[in-house]
């Protein structure tokens, strides 16, 4: 059982279409630590589809890696400082790139795992890898 609030809720002011809790219309991703790596679960709607109605459309999965990214280096930034996520100054991030590999279609019915974990960390950058899954 998860007792941490999840990263995106601790961000103040987050509308993100993906990962914002205050976004009503948006994706509304919930991360958390499990270990060096964050995770999240998350279950698409039939709306998400891509052309065929029983695959996640590939735009989708791009914004769920992205944010679920984004906010994983946040808060290892945070981490890294002893400090609470969202505390006081703010820290941000943004995407540089991402590259995308997709190795079979995402069926839509079930929710999807999304793991991230840090595989570089500079002063001016973070790397990450991150994964999807269905069913492991």
């Amino acid at each position: 059982m998860i007792d941490a609030p999840a990263f995106q809720d601790q961000i103040p002011g987050n509308y993100c279409w993906g990962c914002g809790p205050l976004n009503e219309y948006g994706l509304q991703i919930k991360s958390y630590w499990s270990g060096d790596e964050s995770v999240c679960k998350w279950q698409p709607q039939h709306h998400f589809m891509a052309g065929p109605q029983h695959v996640l459309n590939g735009g989708i999965i791009t914004s769920l890696m992205d944010c679920h990214c984004i906010c994983t280096a946040m808060a290892a930034a945070y981490r890294s400082q002893g400090r609470s996520i969202g505390t006081e100054p703010l820290i941000w991030y943004a995407t540089g790139s991402i590259q995308m590999t997709f190795r079979r279609p995402t069926p839509i019915e079930e929710h999807v795992t999304l793991r991230a974990w840090i595989t570089e960390t500079t002063d001016k950058k973070t790397t990450l890898s991150c994964s999807l899954s269905i069913k492991g």
